[in-house]
């Protein structure tokens, strides 16, 4: 079996809003598995070659719940509109260029790539419709080394003729492209994506809890981000008190469910989150960007659900994980101020914690580096920053999620292996 030493400031978060930091460590990994965390190598190991990162960070690789792959191509465009308007302006008209295998080909390849390069390795990811293109995607995210969850998007109504397929066509093509993946991806699966409730018709959510439970695939889609949204929601369908009961009638608010946003999520809302079990996406900086609102994240940890963050590109403008997380700092500041100083803003343990341990959980990992689990690591030196004489390890992690920069990041490692 194959020992991979990795030596350098080791720092992760095996707790919420608490930092393990070891100076000088190692991170020993076998198999592809990481095998413990030391300050000083067992003797057993003194034979194996390590990998010496000397003052870098060796820390969790990142976590991205929630982005959508064809929106890369139209980061920072349309932030003058809300939600509904950005996606009949801008959204729709970018995805739907992705009936073009050869143009999902070129924009995909570069997004894996820049995910790579800003550290994220773990992802829950849309892609559009079109099938053809969402095995590209797939494939280029696996070529890249990213892994996780990708999902076809189901929309049969409320959206344009040039993005809209029938009932029939969503669920045939989707379970199609299910069973394309069987065997033909190590490191990615599928999963089920109604965009909103507001674009699927109840004959293809019905349909989509058959494939749901026909093959175990996970849900993921959108939730009480925006009040003309809700408000929308609302008028479709009058059965349901709340949001939330749009995905539960049909049985899509389970375990393995991820709902991005809830920014407007009510006591009631965040009650059954908690009580399916379902994960939240926090998306800070698109809520900020397409003016939905701010999510009262300290609010929710306290009450347990299981928060995580995502970029939510384009929405988000933000690819790197680092600047999502100082984002969430920035906006629960807001919040904090906005309650009266009620409710805590976040700590920068705590957002660390969100990119990195949070995330992992919905892909069957531990917090932290726990032993046992794939290796999804990087090194990240700080050696061009100026006046680092003194500060601790948790100081100068701060620091590099505050002045993030991907060129600071000089190895990443993804389920076992070197990627970059």
């Amino acid at each position: 079996m194959e020992t991979l030493i990795l030596k350098g400031n080791i720092v992760h978060a095996p707790v919420f809003g608490e930092l393990s930091c070891i100076e000088n460590g190692f991170l020993v990994c076998e198999g592809g598995r990481i095998e413990g965390v030391y300050a000083q190598l067992p003797e057993r190991f003194s034979g194996a070659p390590a990998e010496d990162f000397g003052g870098a960070l060796v820390m969790p690789a990142f976590v991205d719940m929630h982005l959508h792959a064809p929106q890369y191509a139209m980061l920072g465009m349309g932030m003058d509109l809300q939600l509904l308007e950005w996606l009949n302006t801008y959204t729709f008209p970018a995805e739907s260029k992705f009936r073009d295998t050869a143009y999902a080909r070129s924009l995909y390849r570069e997004l894996a790539a820049e995910l790579i390069r800003v550290g994220t390795t773990r992802v829950c990811m849309f892609s559009t419709i079109h099938r053809e293109s969402t095995h590209v995607l797939m494939e280029e995210l696996e070529r890249a080394g990213v892994t996780g969850f990708v999902g076809k998007v189901n929309m049969d109504r409320n959206s344009p003729d040039f993005l809209r397929e029938t009932t029939e066509e969503s669920l045939s093509e989707t379970e199609r492209w299910i069973r394309e993946c069987e065997g033909r991806y190590a490191n990615l699966r599928p999963m089920l994506t109604p965009r909103f409730s507001p674009s699927c018709t109840d004959g293809l959510m019905r349909g989509l809890r058959e494939l749901s439970q026909k093959y175990a695939v996970p849900v993921q889609s959108h939730l009480s981000e925006n009040v003309d949204e809700i408000a929308w929601v609302r008028r479709l369908y009058p059965d349901c008190a709340q949001y939330w009961e749009t995905y539960d009638k049909f049985g899509l608010f389970g375990a393995d469910t991820v709902m991005a946003h809830c920014v407007y999520s009510d006591e009631r809302e965040r009650a059954a989150i908690k009580e399916r079990g379902v994960y939240i996406a926090h998306c800070p900086d698109s809520n900020i960007n397409i003016a939905s609102g701010i999510a009262p994240i300290r609010r929710m940890l306290g009450e347990g659900l299981r928060v995580t963050l995502g970029s939510d590109i384009a929405g988000g403008a933000r690819l790197s994980m680092m600047d999502v997380a100082t984002e969430a700092i920035r906006t629960s500041k807001r919040n904090w101020l906005d309650t009266g100083k009620r409710e805590a803003f976040l700590t920068a343990a705590e957002a660390f914690y969100l990119i990195t341990s949070a995330g992992q959980r919905y892909f069957g990992a531990g917090p932290g580096f726990q032993k046992g689990d794939r290796l999804h690591a990087l090194a990240v030196s700080d050696a061009a920053f100026t006046h680092t004489s003194g500060l601790t390890l948790a100081q100068r992690l701060e620091r590099m999620m505050y002045l993030s920069e991907a060129r600071s990041i000089v190895a990443r490692f993804s389920d076992g292996k070197r990627v970059g």
